[in-house]
């Protein structure tokens, strides 16, 4: 990459207004010099040979088990993007996007083994939307329903694939985007970390342009707030602290349901074309990566360690995996 690409960044998260504790976590941090935080020099650096990560996680399980499996899923990825990858010998783009699939394979397994080792909180999964910056590309993986944006020239597109019932009817065209968004069955997802031994991470990739915004969600925004307002408000809030409040803001005005979570990052800098309405924005999966079986990860993947849970119980969300979404989607299309 010649030339340099500044990132500014930052987050914020909310309770919301029905919620008795906050299941959602998020993340930034600089993989080049080692440090996450929303202190000054993560919220404005310039991109490092190791790249920067940025996590969203929205936990479910019930209890506290929602916040532990959000929180634990983070740390993980992170733990292993900050020592694994950070020691990498091979710093190509395609070595970066398999370090982050691998990171998301060994936060589900740690999960998933930790959970059957504690009954009380069995059964605790989390979303995870992760964003790496390497080079002049974005590197996205997706577990569940959290989702990633992208604003340029006044225009948000959806980056990432909902893992829902309802994205699933959207693709089969049983249902509009538009129905998609007013569904009961939006909240269903039919894949998460922690319930189950294996994950498909689904990895896709967009390249940047200068000036370019990427929004990061949990449901709690994505659900409340359209697409065309968070580009809205991107112009009308240029200041990225003022950004999340506003869209946070937003979400409670509306009933703040769930959770709200939201990460924003500005890319500039010479490194990165100028936009001028040629490059493709939108959902494009990694090519040459197909999903993991997550052997390699057999002999990196301790047991996390960490204290039970404490909270008063909520009400989960909702997941169905394998055999029950088959179910399911059967019934669904049955009555459409």
């Amino acid at each position: 990459m010649s030339g340099s690409l500044k990132v500014s960044v930052f987050g914020k998260t909310d309770l919301g207004q029905s919620r008795d504790h906050n299941e959602d976590t998020f993340l930034v941090a600089d993989l080049s010099t080692g440090k996450a935080s929303l202190l000054p020099d993560v919220r404005d650096h310039e991109l490092g040979p190791r790249g920067s990560l940025f996590v969203v996680a929205d936990g479910m399980g019930g209890a506290a088990a929602g916040e532990l499996a959000s929180s634990m899923a983070v740390d993980i990825i992170y733990r292993h993007l900050s020592t694994a990858w950070a020691s990498d010998p091979d710093t190509s783009g395609a070595r970066f996007a398999f370090r982050v699939r691998e990171a998301v394979e060994l936060a589900n397994r740690e999960l998933y083994a930790y959970a059957q080792d504690h009954p009380e909180v069995r059964g605790m999964g989390t979303t995870v939307t992760l964003a790496g910056v390497f080079g002049t590309d974005l590197i996205l993986a997706q577990i569940g329903d959290s989702r990633g944006y992208l604003v340029r020239e006044g225009r948000a597109i959806q980056l990432t694939r909902d893992q829902s019932l309802t994205q699933r009817l959207v693709d089969a065209g049983e249902l509009t985007e538009e129905e998609a968004e007013r569904s009961e069955r939006r909240n269903i997802i039919l894949q998460a970390l922690g319930p189950d031994a294996r994950v498909r991470v689904d990895l896709s990739q967009q390249s940047l342009r200068r000036g370019d915004l990427l929004v990061m969600c949990s449901d709690g925004l994505s659900g409340s707030v359209r697409k065309d307002e968070i580009a809205e408000l991107a112009t009308l809030y240029p200041e990225l602290p003022a950004l999340c409040g506003r869209l946070i803001d937003l979400a409670n005005e509306r009933g703040g349901p769930d959770n709200i979570t939201v990460v924003a990052a500005r890319f500039d800098g010479d490194a990165l074309p100028v936009a001028d309405g040629t490059g493709e924005v939108g959902y494009f999966t990694l090519d040459g990566m197909e999903p993991d079986t997550g052997e390699h990860l057999a002999e990196e993947a301790p047991e996390a360690e960490a204290p039970a849970p404490t909270a008063a119980p909520v009400a989960p969300r909702l997941l169905l995996l394998g055999a029950a979404v088959i179910a399911i989607l059967a019934a669904v299309l049955l009555f459409l």
